[in-house]
Protein backbone atom coordinates (compact mmCIF):
# COMPACT_ATOMS: atom_id res chain seq x y z
CA UNK A 1 0.00 0.00 0.00
CA UNK A 2 2.94 2.19 0.86
CA UNK A 3 4.30 1.51 -2.54
CA UNK A 4 1.00 2.22 -4.70
CA UNK A 5 0.68 5.64 -2.58
CA UNK A 6 3.89 6.61 -3.59
CA UNK A 7 3.61 6.01 -6.51
CA UNK A 8 0.44 7.42 -6.93
CA UNK A 9 1.69 10.89 -5.84
CA UNK A 10 4.88 10.44 -8.40
CA UNK A 11 1.87 9.93 -11.21
CA UNK A 12 -0.19 12.65 -10.27
CA UNK A 13 2.40 15.07 -10.01
CA UNK A 14 3.17 13.74 -13.75
CA UNK A 15 -0.42 14.36 -14.89
CA UNK A 16 -0.09 17.85 -13.60
CA UNK A 17 2.97 18.71 -15.34
CA UNK A 18 1.17 17.74 -18.79
CA UNK A 19 -2.41 19.12 -18.68
CA UNK A 20 -2.28 18.67 -22.38
CA UNK A 21 -3.22 14.74 -21.87
CA UNK A 22 -6.42 15.84 -20.06
CA UNK A 23 -7.12 18.19 -22.13
CA UNK A 24 -7.29 16.21 -25.35
CA UNK A 25 -9.25 13.25 -23.35
CA UNK A 26 -12.20 15.73 -23.45
CA UNK A 27 -11.48 17.46 -26.57
CA UNK A 28 -12.88 14.08 -29.00
CA UNK A 29 -15.75 13.37 -26.87
CA UNK A 30 -17.35 17.12 -26.65
CA UNK A 31 -16.72 17.04 -30.29
CA UNK A 32 -18.38 14.36 -31.20
CA UNK A 33 -21.33 15.46 -28.37
CA UNK A 34 -21.75 18.76 -30.47
CA UNK A 35 -21.75 17.09 -33.53
CA UNK A 36 -24.69 14.91 -32.76
CA UNK A 37 -26.64 17.21 -30.86
CA UNK A 38 -26.62 19.91 -33.67
CA UNK A 39 -26.08 18.00 -36.80
CA UNK A 40 -27.88 14.55 -36.29
CA UNK A 41 -29.83 15.05 -33.42
CA UNK A 42 -32.87 16.11 -35.30
CA UNK A 43 -32.91 13.28 -37.36
CA UNK A 44 -32.85 10.57 -34.71
CA UNK A 45 -35.73 9.21 -32.95
CA UNK A 46 -35.90 8.76 -29.21
CA UNK A 47 -38.85 7.66 -27.98
CA UNK A 48 -39.32 8.66 -24.50
CA UNK A 49 -37.26 11.13 -24.08
CA UNK A 50 -38.25 15.10 -24.50
CA UNK A 51 -34.93 16.44 -26.07
CA UNK A 52 -32.31 13.79 -27.75
CA UNK A 53 -29.42 15.47 -25.63
CA UNK A 54 -31.21 14.01 -22.34
CA UNK A 55 -30.40 10.54 -24.29
CA UNK A 56 -27.19 11.25 -25.31
CA UNK A 57 -25.28 12.62 -22.41
CA UNK A 58 -25.11 9.74 -20.43
CA UNK A 59 -23.48 7.81 -23.68
CA UNK A 60 -21.51 10.45 -24.40
CA UNK A 61 -20.11 10.52 -20.74
CA UNK A 62 -19.60 6.73 -20.71
CA UNK A 63 -17.30 7.04 -24.04
CA UNK A 64 -15.40 9.81 -22.26
CA UNK A 65 -14.99 7.68 -19.13
CA UNK A 66 -13.70 4.82 -21.29
CA UNK A 67 -11.24 7.33 -23.38
CA UNK A 68 -9.58 8.33 -20.17
CA UNK A 69 -8.01 4.93 -20.15
CA UNK A 70 -5.90 6.24 -23.20
CA UNK A 71 -4.30 8.24 -19.92
CA UNK A 72 -3.06 5.05 -18.80
CA UNK A 73 -1.74 3.32 -21.58
CA UNK A 74 0.40 6.70 -23.03
CA UNK A 75 1.78 6.82 -19.45
CA UNK A 76 2.96 3.61 -19.02
CA UNK A 77 4.16 3.13 -22.79
CA UNK A 78 5.98 6.70 -21.70
CA UNK A 79 7.76 5.27 -19.06
CA UNK A 80 8.72 1.57 -20.72
CA UNK A 81 10.26 3.81 -23.54
CA UNK A 82 11.95 6.41 -21.14
CA UNK A 83 13.30 3.12 -19.41
CA UNK A 84 11.66 4.21 -16.21
CA UNK A 85 9.82 1.03 -15.64
CA UNK A 86 13.38 -1.04 -16.05
CA UNK A 87 14.36 1.13 -13.11
CA UNK A 88 11.46 0.39 -11.10
CA UNK A 89 12.01 -3.29 -11.49
CA UNK A 90 15.25 -2.94 -9.73
CA UNK A 91 13.54 -1.66 -7.04
CA UNK A 92 12.63 -3.47 -3.62
CA UNK A 93 9.08 -2.67 -4.22
CA UNK A 94 5.57 -4.45 -5.01
CA UNK A 95 5.34 -5.66 -8.82
CA UNK A 96 1.61 -4.34 -8.12
CA UNK A 97 2.33 -0.87 -6.93
CA UNK A 98 3.72 0.50 -10.62
CA UNK A 99 -0.05 0.16 -12.17
CA UNK A 100 -2.30 0.33 -9.23
CA UNK A 101 -0.51 3.90 -8.70
CA UNK A 102 -1.07 4.39 -12.33
CA UNK A 103 -4.58 3.82 -12.63
CA UNK A 104 -5.53 5.32 -9.50
CA UNK A 105 -4.16 8.39 -10.56
CA UNK A 106 -5.87 8.16 -13.73
CA UNK A 107 -9.42 8.74 -11.56
CA UNK A 108 -8.12 12.21 -11.14
CA UNK A 109 -8.15 12.70 -14.65
CA UNK A 110 -11.19 10.78 -15.12
CA UNK A 111 -12.68 13.52 -12.09
CA UNK A 112 -11.86 16.40 -14.49
CA UNK A 113 -12.77 15.13 -17.48
CA UNK A 114 -16.43 14.27 -16.39
CA UNK A 115 -16.84 17.85 -14.88
CA UNK A 116 -16.00 19.52 -18.29
CA UNK A 117 -18.20 17.09 -19.70
CA UNK A 118 -21.37 17.59 -17.56
CA UNK A 119 -20.65 21.53 -17.73
CA UNK A 120 -20.48 21.16 -21.37
CA UNK A 121 -23.76 19.28 -21.31
CA UNK A 122 -25.56 21.66 -18.79
CA UNK A 123 -24.83 24.70 -21.88
CA UNK A 124 -26.66 22.10 -24.39
CA UNK A 125 -29.31 22.21 -22.46
CA UNK A 126 -28.95 18.73 -20.52
CA UNK A 127 -30.98 18.29 -17.25
CA UNK A 128 -30.89 16.06 -14.47
CA UNK A 129 -34.17 14.84 -13.37
CA UNK A 130 -33.42 12.32 -10.79
CA UNK A 131 -33.05 12.28 -7.31
CA UNK A 132 -29.45 13.70 -5.84
CA UNK A 133 -28.56 9.95 -4.26
CA UNK A 134 -29.29 8.39 -7.83
CA UNK A 135 -27.28 11.22 -9.63
CA UNK A 136 -24.40 10.57 -6.87
CA UNK A 137 -24.92 7.11 -7.83
CA UNK A 138 -24.23 8.01 -11.36
CA UNK A 139 -20.94 9.49 -10.49
CA UNK A 140 -19.72 6.73 -8.66
CA UNK A 141 -20.54 4.03 -11.40
CA UNK A 142 -19.13 6.44 -14.27
CA UNK A 143 -15.81 7.03 -11.99
CA UNK A 144 -15.93 3.03 -11.36
CA UNK A 145 -16.22 2.08 -15.22
CA UNK A 146 -13.62 5.04 -15.64
CA UNK A 147 -10.87 3.02 -13.09
CA UNK A 148 -11.74 -0.57 -14.85
CA UNK A 149 -11.24 1.08 -18.39
CA UNK A 150 -7.68 2.35 -17.07
CA UNK A 151 -6.50 -1.72 -15.87
CA UNK A 152 -7.69 -2.52 -19.67
CA UNK A 153 -5.61 0.30 -20.98
CA UNK A 154 -2.67 -0.79 -18.67
CA UNK A 155 -2.86 -4.27 -20.37
CA UNK A 156 -2.87 -2.64 -23.81
CA UNK A 157 0.15 -0.56 -22.61
CA UNK A 158 2.01 -3.58 -21.56
CA UNK A 159 1.55 -6.21 -24.82
CA UNK A 160 1.66 -3.12 -27.07
CA UNK A 161 5.52 -2.03 -28.53
CA UNK A 162 4.96 1.91 -28.62
CA UNK A 163 2.83 4.49 -27.19
CA UNK A 164 1.75 4.70 -31.11
CA UNK A 165 0.73 1.02 -30.63
CA UNK A 166 -1.24 0.99 -27.60
CA UNK A 167 -3.06 4.11 -29.18
CA UNK A 168 -4.00 1.99 -32.06
CA UNK A 169 -5.15 -0.43 -30.43
CA UNK A 170 -7.31 1.12 -27.73
CA UNK A 171 -9.12 2.57 -30.46
CA UNK A 172 -9.68 -0.91 -32.16
CA UNK A 173 -11.34 -1.66 -28.78
CA UNK A 174 -13.08 1.56 -28.12
CA UNK A 175 -14.82 2.57 -31.06
CA UNK A 176 -16.69 -0.73 -32.01
CA UNK A 177 -17.96 -1.01 -28.24
CA UNK A 178 -18.73 2.61 -27.98
CA UNK A 179 -20.79 3.25 -31.52
CA UNK A 180 -22.30 0.05 -31.55
CA UNK A 181 -24.09 0.25 -28.67
CA UNK A 182 -27.01 1.98 -26.93
CA UNK A 183 -24.61 5.10 -26.53
CA UNK A 184 -25.80 7.46 -29.62
CA UNK A 185 -28.95 5.54 -30.51
CA UNK A 186 -31.31 3.09 -29.98
CA UNK A 187 -30.26 -0.43 -30.81
CA UNK A 188 -33.49 -1.03 -32.03
CA UNK A 189 -33.27 1.40 -34.90
CA UNK A 190 -29.55 -1.27 -35.78
CA UNK A 191 -29.97 -4.21 -38.17
CA UNK A 192 -30.85 -7.25 -36.56
CA UNK A 193 -27.26 -8.39 -36.27
CA UNK A 194 -25.74 -5.14 -34.82
CA UNK A 195 -29.07 -4.60 -32.46
CA UNK A 196 -28.18 -8.08 -30.83
CA UNK A 197 -24.28 -7.31 -30.41
CA UNK A 198 -25.43 -3.78 -29.14
CA UNK A 199 -27.84 -5.07 -26.58
CA UNK A 200 -25.33 -7.62 -25.23
CA UNK A 201 -22.35 -5.08 -25.27
CA UNK A 202 -21.33 -3.98 -21.87
CA UNK A 203 -21.45 -0.86 -22.60
CA UNK A 204 -25.09 -0.48 -23.41
CA UNK A 205 -25.23 -1.90 -20.02
CA UNK A 206 -23.26 1.17 -18.33
CA UNK A 207 -24.96 3.63 -20.60
CA UNK A 208 -28.86 2.45 -19.75
CA UNK A 209 -27.63 2.51 -16.02
CA UNK A 210 -26.30 5.57 -16.35
CA UNK A 211 -29.92 7.21 -17.99
CA UNK A 212 -31.73 5.45 -14.92
CA UNK A 213 -29.66 7.24 -12.37
CA UNK A 214 -29.41 10.65 -14.29
CA UNK A 215 -32.96 11.44 -15.80
CA UNK A 216 -35.30 7.97 -14.36
CA UNK A 217 -35.03 6.22 -17.65
CA UNK A 218 -36.22 2.51 -16.65
CA UNK A 219 -33.60 0.47 -16.59
CA UNK A 220 -34.86 -3.00 -14.76
CA UNK A 221 -31.70 -4.22 -13.24
CA UNK A 222 -29.37 -2.83 -15.29
CA UNK A 223 -27.48 -0.59 -12.74
CA UNK A 224 -26.91 -3.96 -10.69
CA UNK A 225 -25.34 -5.52 -13.25
CA UNK A 226 -23.45 -1.94 -14.67
CA UNK A 227 -21.80 -2.28 -11.11
CA UNK A 228 -20.57 -6.27 -11.62
CA UNK A 229 -19.40 -5.70 -15.19
CA UNK A 230 -17.07 -2.83 -13.60
CA UNK A 231 -15.81 -5.20 -10.64
CA UNK A 232 -15.16 -7.78 -13.32
CA UNK A 233 -13.22 -5.93 -15.28
CA UNK A 234 -10.83 -4.83 -12.75
CA UNK A 235 -10.38 -8.06 -11.62
CA UNK A 236 -9.89 -9.63 -15.02
CA UNK A 237 -7.33 -7.11 -16.41
CA UNK A 238 -5.62 -5.93 -12.99
CA UNK A 239 -4.70 -9.52 -12.74
CA UNK A 240 -3.82 -9.98 -16.06
CA UNK A 241 -1.50 -6.67 -16.49
CA UNK A 242 0.26 -7.58 -12.73
CA UNK A 243 1.28 -11.13 -14.24
CA UNK A 244 2.30 -9.61 -17.57
CA UNK A 245 4.52 -6.99 -15.49
CA UNK A 246 6.01 -9.70 -13.35
CA UNK A 247 6.47 -11.60 -16.47
CA UNK A 248 8.02 -8.89 -18.25
CA UNK A 249 10.61 -8.78 -14.81
CA UNK A 250 11.52 -11.75 -14.71
CA UNK A 251 12.84 -11.88 -18.40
Amino acid sequence: MTDTITLLGRSLRHIARSPDTIITTAVTPIAIMLLFVYVFGGAIQTPGYDDYVDFLMPGIIVQTMSFGGFVTAIGLSDDLRKGLIDRFRSLPMARSAVLAGRTLADVATNMVALTVMVVVGLLVGFNFTSSPPEVVAGFALLLLFGYAFSWVFAFVALVSSSAEGAQALGFMVIFPLTFASSAFVPPESMPAAIEAFAKANPFSTIVDAARALFVDAPAGSDVWVAFLWCFGLIVVFATLSVQRYRRAVSS
